[in-house]
């Protein structure tokens, strides 16, 4: 695994306190004799506690509940891995050793997964498809969430693949401003990728120290796709990233808001998960989400490979619908800095306020429209990616 693979599954590790889940108090309010359960691995704070906890007490039988959190996301697909190759190593034991059955944990029952990693876990074998007529809500996700998690067997795009995931939340990359500090110098705040590259803010901005998404937003500018396959084609593509770069003061994936908060940079390219809570904390920070449309990504329930379970059990269904609910995910996105995709294809007027008046967290329908997901490149794509980023960035 490359290092910029490393920091990609890093992303959004910084989450708000607020709602987090409890695990120990709501497991030991579950019956721990009854035969059902559901075993869930989990981002750290994407499923707030009060839900799990309602969950539980809609179940018409009582089932034990082992949800235990992770982090990050590299965690989560570490764990994915280390599944099979525990199921691999069970599978190859023998017989005749005493306790050998015991020595290996269960195979989780669902695990969360980014989008971003969801052909490298196809690919892998480490996931199965799950079946949409067994989720009652399916329909209700907006076509691009469905489109997102239809893949073939490589874990490429695919309209008429199988379904490996189901969406419960997903955010954007957006840009972060200080108004004291444009203010004071008499300057308009940023409205689209374009405002990037205003002579006025030369040096004083902080990027993502990734490809695809200082790559994308340049390609946004130039109106085109953020999945652009063949960049040698596009006009003065290399001319505007080494404008881009010479207006940048500093690159960082994880750091990129500490420089912000000091005031050394007045913008911040970042994360929504990231930005919000930090707009909250810091009054004169403000966050836009650029009017021609922005990266998103997506947080999953993915089903581990299990060969000794391919269909996909009850209470698996259950939560999955259960997350789809529209009273649920209006509570998810009002307390994860995350929003489900059952609110996009929600009426206004069932949207509560809280959540309709935040277009960072929430925006506004003709830019989720404009926006894209990440999608899996071919080889040669990403070959040229990264060319292009050693020779014009940094």
């Amino acid at each position: 695994m490359s290092s910029h693979e490393r920091k990609q599954m890093k992303r959004r590790s910084f989450l708000v306190g607020a709602g987090s889940l409890t695990l120990s108090g709501l497991i030991s309010g579950c019956d721990r004799n009854s035969g059902t359960a559901l075993k869930v691995r989990l981002l750290k704070d994407s499923i707030p506690a009060q839900i799990l906890d309602e969950f539980r007490q809609g179940l018409e039988q009582s089932a034990r509940l082992d949800f235990v959190a992770e982090a990050q996301l590299l965690d989560l697909f570490t764990r994915l891995q280390s599944m099979q190759k525990k199921s691999t190593d069970r599978g190859m034991r023998s017989p005749l050793l005493p306790f050998g059955g015991q020595q290996t944990k269960a195979i989780a029952d669902l695990v969360t997964l980014g989008d971003y990693w969801l052909a490298a876990a196809i690919r892998q074998g480490l996931i199965q498809p799950l079946n949409p007529k067994q989720l009652k809500a399916w329909q209700q996700l907006p076509q691009e969430w469905q489109q997102l998690v239809r893949r073939n067997d490589t874990g490429q795009p695919d309209p008429n693949g199988k379904i490996w995931g189901a969406p419960y939340r997903w955010g954007s990359t957006a840009i972060a401003y200080r108004r004291d500090k444009l203010n004071s110098n008499d300057l308009k705040p940023p409205t689209d990728w374009s405002d990037l590259w205003r002579e006025d803010f030369k040096g004083r901005i902080s990027l993502l120290e990734q490809p695809r998404e200082v790559i994308g937003l340049t390609l946004k500018k130039l109106g085109l796709s953020y999945n652009t396959p063949n960049l040698d084609k596009v006009p003065k593509l290399k001319e505007n990233l080494r404008a881009l770069n010479r207006q940048v003061k500093f690159y960082s994936s994880n750091a990129y808001q500490q420089p912000l908060i000091l005031g050394d940079t007045w913008l911040a390219v970042g994360w929504s998960t990231d930005l919000l809570p930090l707009a909250r904390r810091y009054r004169q920070i403000e966050l836009v989400v650029p009017q021609s449309g922005t990266a998103l990504w997506a947080d999953l329930w993915v089903r581990p490979k299990n060969e000794n379970s391919p269909d996909t059990p009850p209470l698996v269904q259950q939560w999955i619908d259960f997350c789809w609910r529209p009273d649920i995910a209006s509570q998810l996105s009002r307390f994860t800095q995350a929003v489900s995709p059952i609110l996009v294809s929600m009426k206004p007027d069932q949207i509560p306020d809280s959540l309709k008046n935040n277009r960072v967290l929430l925006p506004h329908q003709d830019i989720i429209k404009r926006s894209e997901f990440l999608l899996p490149l071919a080889p040669e794509s990403v070959k040229q990616y990264q060319s292009l980023w050693a020779e014009n960035i940094r």
